[in-house]
């Protein structure tokens, strides 16, 4: 079969590493893709929001299942669009419907989810810029620091974390009044700061059976030891060596079941991934975030950890049979380490050479902002390529991928070399 991957990061890279292996794909088509993906498919130069365009694609080329990567076409409906096109509705996509997507969209809906179905989470309060006043007294009725989440999607930018009042008071006028983050900050969500560890849980569902994929863990700091501005991801660990079983049968019975009942509950059908961002509190969890698609650079862990045919799997997901897959699970750790162009999260220039990662041999190299320029691979965005390993232990498998990171070269190139530090 023809399946068709929307993105370009490292993300979609790892899903078509994973979906090219099976025996059942006969062709396999990136939307725009990047350099790494050009390896092993076809690359169609369109944006993940041209719905027209993407039809006009799956149409031409027999596709036979769409795979969405990113948040921003789901938020926007591009499973509505298949739905309601006479021509589209009968090939799968795999990703939420856009209600349900307001899960990331909106933090003010995915409070209000997990508020109305009792998933544990911090106290918060919405507020618009009618409500300045009453939101300044409400930040002065919490212990800092104060966290400040744009409503909407801001490239994963919006969300700020501050120890001064006054500070978090001039930053909420920003947000606000200022439209710092544009339309996406028109609300923004107030929520009592959470001290404790952070993890990730995914999971694959059908919208009635779900499948736990490993967990995962995230670096989202520019500097070592987690300082400095936040990026989408410098790399990430899986499995996470502090959930352990009990700690997980917590995270099942008090986050995951609800979850997906809720979906059900509430009408939002859901065929896709849910990304459940929690905190350790204790030894309890709590909900930080729902995203509605992978995480990057944690899909490049969790995703060459499945032994199974993923593309099998997914079929499952589209036929409502996810019940009866067998998820088999690799037992070694896996870690990945971002390559990030110099500059980034701020500015940054594109269009660096980038040689040395053919010579790898015994790690996985996730292309990310790449794109190739004639015969060579260019930078083509901050984060540039994530650098895999599997072993026994974590440790074993940071020092492969650090090992290897060495064989590569490009202009003003960056990484964190603590990833795992605090673990």
């Amino acid at each position: 079969m023809n399946i068709l991957i929307l993105g370009s990061g490292g993300r979609e890279h790892t899903l078509a590493w994973k979906l090219s292996q099976s025996p059942q794909l006969k062709k396999l088509y990136v939307a725009p893709g990047n350099a790494g993906t050009a390896s092993i498919a076809q690359n169609i130069p369109i944006g993940v929001n041209d719905f027209e365009a993407i039809k006009k694609t799956v149409l031409s080329e027999d596709i036979a299942l769409v795979v969405v990567g990113p948040e921003d076409p789901l938020v926007r409906g591009v499973h509505d669009f298949f739905l309601n096109d006479g021509e589209l509705r009968d090939i799968p996509v795999i990703g939420p419907q856009e209600e349900a997507a307001q899960l990331e969209g909106s933090k003010e809906f995915a409070k209000q989810f997990m508020i109305r179905h009792a998933i544990p989470t911090a106290a918060y309060q919405s507020f618009t810029a009618a409500d300045l006043e009453e939101a300044y007294g409400f930040l002065e009725s919490l212990h800092p620091p104060y966290v400040l989440k744009a409503d909407g999607l801001a490239a994963g930018k919006g969300v700020v974390i501050l120890k001064d009042l006054n500070e978090a008071k001039a930053e909420l006028r920003s947000m606000l009044v200022d439209a710092k983050f544009g339309e996406a900050s028109a609300t923004v969500v107030i929520e009592e700061f959470l001290d404790g560890i952070e993890l990730s849980v995914f999971v694959l569902t059908d919208g009635n059976g779900y499948k736990v994929l490993p967990t995962a863990k995230d670096y989202k700091r520019i500097g070592e030891g987690d300082t400095g501005l936040n990026t989408g991801g410098m790399g990430a660990i899986s499995p996470v060596p502090f959930a352990d079983k009990t700690f997980m049968d917590k995270i099942h019975e008090r986050i995951v079941k609800p979850t997906v009942e809720g979906l059900k509950k509430d009408e939002l059908p859901y065929k896709g991934f849910i990304f459940i961002g929690l905190i350790k509190v204790g030894d309890d969890p709590k909900v930080i975030e729902y995203n509605v698609r992978m995480g990057d650079p944690e899909t490049e862990v969790v995703i060459p950890r499945i032994k199974n045919d993923f593309l099998e799997v997914l079929q499952a997901v589209a036929q409502g049979t996810l019940d009866e897959v067998v998820l088999e699970l690799d037992s070694r750790s896996a870690t990945t380490v971002m390559l990030v162009s110099g500059g980034y999260p701020e500015a940054y220039e594109k269009g660096k050479e980038i040689t040395g990662f053919q010579d790898i041999t015994d790690s996985l190299v996730f292309h990310a902002g790449t794109k190739l320029n004639e015969d060579e691979v260019v930078t083509n965005g901050g984060r540039v390529m994530a650098i895999t390993s599997l072993d026994e232990d974590f440790r074993q498998a940071l020092q492969k991928s650090y090992q290897n990171i060495k064989k590569i070269r490009f202009d003003a190139m960056n990484y964190r070399k603590d990833i795992g530090f605090d673990l």
